[in-house]
């Protein structure tokens, strides 16, 4: 299970998926001098932000050897319901904040249920709420976009958790200590925690792992309550950087999320994966989404490109499961 082969607190997969990254800057930098700006550099990690929790969350059902198909739309749709609540009916910021991240938990719960305990195939169960959360939350919203407070206003403190402006004008991307510190606590639940200990014997052999003992649907419904949980604080991301969320956004957002932690090493098949192979995996989806622009290829030629990345990142994991 997961990287064998390290070198230092990094594993051979993840070394080359850094090393991916830092080639993309400097191909994309050689090709475009405007890519080398500080602008360019916000921007990479504007994408980054929301697309990284998606991924950090559902990381933990690929492991599985499941998927989670509602993150994208759940994560508009939480961040639809939780800016009318504000705007609208007056509800403090706070407790936006709060229901926001719970409509990601109880998403992520029926998700699991419908997955461990009524055993619908994790493809068509969470295919079935992306379809009801890209609805339900233009149906609460009246089919209107919504704004949350801005950086300027009193209770738009929020986003100065992922970008705030210093008095000089220059935009800080603050996100970037909140996302590292996440990687780190979410790579600690995976390594050195049951949770994430089971989660990995899941996806590597359920049906030894439920004969050992464990409570085997507690924990694969968990898997998905993390990934809720994930989507609903890249929903407050996903606020926290556009000034305004439309219904009808977040569709291929899971698709990036995915596509991230896939070819950060999660395995295709379940049972083995990183949560900082997952960031990097990440990364390279970002660098392709906003440098590809910038030498002339536009967003279709970056979902090509999205989806050529992927199939030889499946390919590899499939040639170092048959050499193991």
């Amino acid at each position: 299970m997961g990287n064998k082969k390290r070198f230092g607190i990094i594993s051979g997969r993840e070394a080359i998926v850094l090393g991916i990254v830092l080639a993309m800057t400097i191909v994309f930098s050689f090709l475009s001098p405007s890519f080398r700006t500080y602008s360019t550099f916000v921007s990479v990690w504007d994408c980054a932000y929301y697309v990284a929790l998606m991924a950090i969350g559902v990381t933990f059902p690929l492991i599985t050897g499941g998927v989670d198909l509602s993150i994208g739309t759940g994560l508009v749709c939480y961040s639809l319901v939780g800016g009318y609540l504000i705007v609208h009916k007056g509800i403090p910021v706070a407790v936006a904040l709060l229901i926001t991240i719970l409509l990601g938990v109880l998403i992520g719960l029926f998700n699991g249920v419908l997955i461990a305990i009524m055993d619908l195939p994790p493809f068509l169960a969470t295919l079935c709420t992306c379809m009801i959360t890209r609805g339900l939350g233009p149906a609460l919203c009246g089919g209107f976009g919504v704004s949350w407070p801005s950086a300027l206003a009193a209770d738009g403190w929020f986003r100065k958790v992922f970008k705030f402006t210093t008095a000089e004008g220059k935009v800080i991307p603050s996100g970037i200590i909140f996302i590292v510190v996440l990687v780190v606590i979410m790579s600690f639940v995976l390594n050195h925690t049951k949770i994430g200990r089971y989660t990995i014997a899941i996806g590597s052999n359920k049906e030894a792992t439920k004969l050992s003992g464990v409570n085997v649907k507690f924990y694969h419904v968990f898997a998905y309550v993390i990934s809720g949980f994930f989507a609903g604080l890249a929903g407050i991301a996903y606020a926290s950087t556009y000034a305004t969320i439309y219904p009808g956004a977040g569709a291929g957002f899971e698709m990036d999320a995915i596509g991230g932690a896939i070819v950060g090493g999660v395995s295709a098949s379940g049972g083995s994966g990183t949560i900082l192979g997952t960031f990097l995996g990440v990364m390279v989806i970002s660098l392709m989404k906003v440098g590809l622009p910038f030498i002339g290829l536009q967003a279709n030629w970056q979902q090509i490109c999205t989806g050529i990345v992927l199939i030889l990142a499946v390919l590899v994991d499939i040639k170092k499961k048959k050499v193991v």
